[in-house]
């Protein structure tokens, strides 16, 4: 378990405020969610899956990522891999259904996301999975969110970013080109339909000088 301190880029987008929010920041209003109706863009991908993104959908996220890397109890773990053991490239911190979530921003978060999907998902995100990437060697290789349920059901996995953006690459499990999303400083990607079935995503490690970055993974029951 550690908590820690970190120095970053803050993001200019993050930092232009209209006069409306300049005015609650100054207020000490603080981060905030904006709307997903009409915000989102999807993206049609091949057998069923498909990919929602909604930059900057958490303005003022520099702050929130700020609270987030000194406050959440981040754990470095080791797993098998063929016939070693390795330290996974990442920081990470779980949050199971029930338990309760680091910031009251991440808690609006899921309830924002559950109604705005509430009539494709039919159930509500009740977990939140956390990484910490520190630099361009942090990474997390191809997969698809396959423990549980969405092994062999449709599904929705949430994902917001905060800090530094990185790429998160997909590409079909049979084959074929991949394609990728920048995402960081607040922005929201959604994967969808048949998409932990029959794509991967990864984000790559980068020689790329790049900085620190966290990403929230909101989940249904039973997907991991």
């Amino acid at each position: 378990m550690r908590r820690m301190s970190v120095e970053f880029q803050a993001s200019l987008f993050d930092a232009a405020l209209s006069d409306t929010a300049l005015a609650d920041a100054e207020a000490g209003a603080g981060p905030r969610l904006g709307t997903l109706a009409g915000s989102v863009r999807r993206h049609q991908l091949t057998r069923g899956a498909w990919v929602d993104v909604r930059p900057g959908w958490v303005s003022g996220s520099d702050e929130l990522f700020a609270r987030l890397v000194r406050e959440v109890p981040w754990h470095a773990e080791r797993r098998t891999m063929w016939d070693n053991v390795v330290d996974v490239p990442r920081l990470l911190k779980f949050y199971g259904e029930g338990e309760a979530l680091p910031d009251p921003l991440l808690v609006r978060a899921r309830e924002a996301l559950g109604a705005h999907y509430a009539q494709e998902l039919r159930e509500p995100f009740t977990t939140a999975g956390l990484c910490f990437y520190r630099d361009g060697r942090d990474s997390v290789a191809w997969h698809g969110d396959t423990i549980g349920r969405s092994s062999t059901e449709d599904t929705m996995v949430a994902i917001l970013s905060l800090g530094e953006a990185r790429r998160l690459s997909l590409r079909p499990r049979t084959g074929g080109a991949s394609l990728s999303f920048p995402v960081g400083h607040g922005d929201l990607l959604v994967m969808g339909g048949s998409c932990q079935r029959t794509w991967e995503h990864a984000v790559l490690k980068t020689a790329r000088p790049v900085g620190p970055r966290v990403s929230v993974q909101f989940r249904p029951r039973g997907v991991r």
